[in-house]
C-alpha cells in the first residue's frame, strides 16, 4: 500500500473498479492508502453490522441519507443526514439500519491497517460466522451475542 492517490473519485464511481458485497450491505472503496481508507456505504433496511471493536484504527460515519441507530459502549443513539459518527479505536460499536428505508454514509477509518484486505475476503461470504472468524485475523472483534 502507498500514499494517497490525488484527484477525485466521482459519484458514481469505484476507486479501482472496487466494490465489496457484505452481508447485505454495499461498500464502494472512494480513497485508499497507508494512512486512511474510505467507501460509500449503502446498508438497506434491516441490516447492520454487529457491535465490535478495531483495536488499532478509529472510524468515523459521516451519514448520507437515512438513519442510522448506533450502539456505542452498550448505549443506543440516533444518527441523522449531516451528522458525524465518531468511534475512536478500541471502544466497541455497532451500526444498526433500523429503519424502513436504506441509509448511505461515508465511512472512513485512520490508519488502514488490512481494512482492504478483509473487505475483499469477505466480500460475498453469506455465513455471518465464517465473517466474524476472518475478521478476527484482519484486526477487527466481534464481540459475543447478549448471553452467549
Amino acid at each position: 500500500m502507498s500514499e494517497m492517490i490525488p484527484g477525485i473519485t466521482a459519484s458514481p464511481e469505484a476507486l479501482n473498479g472496487v466494490v465489496w458485497s457484505i452481508l447485505g450491505q454495499t461498500y464502494t472503496l472512494k480513497q485508499v492508502s497507508e494512512h486512511s481508507m474510505a467507501w460509500h456505504a449503502r446498508f438497506p433496511a434491516g441490516t447492520f453490522v454487529p457491535p465490535h471493536t478495531h483495536p488499532t484504527q478509529d472510524e468515523f460515519i459521516y451519514v448520507l441519507t437515512g438513519q442510522y441507530t448506533i450502539w456505542l459502549e452498550g448505549t443506543e443513539t440516533v444518527a441523522n443526514p449531516g451528522d458525524l459518527v465518531r468511534l475512536p479505536k478500541g471502544i466497541p460499536h455497532g451500526i444498526f439500519n433500523k429503519s424502513e428505508a436504506a441509509a448511505t454514509s461515508i465511512f472512513w477509518v485512520a490508519p488502514t491497517r488490512s481494512l482492504e484486505t478483509l473487505f475483499g475476503r469477505i466480500h460475498n461470504v453469506s455465513d455471518p460466522q465464517e465473517v466474524v472468524r476472518i475478521a478476527a485475523a484482519h484486526e477487527v472483534y466481534f464481540l459475543p451475542p447478549p448471553g452467549g
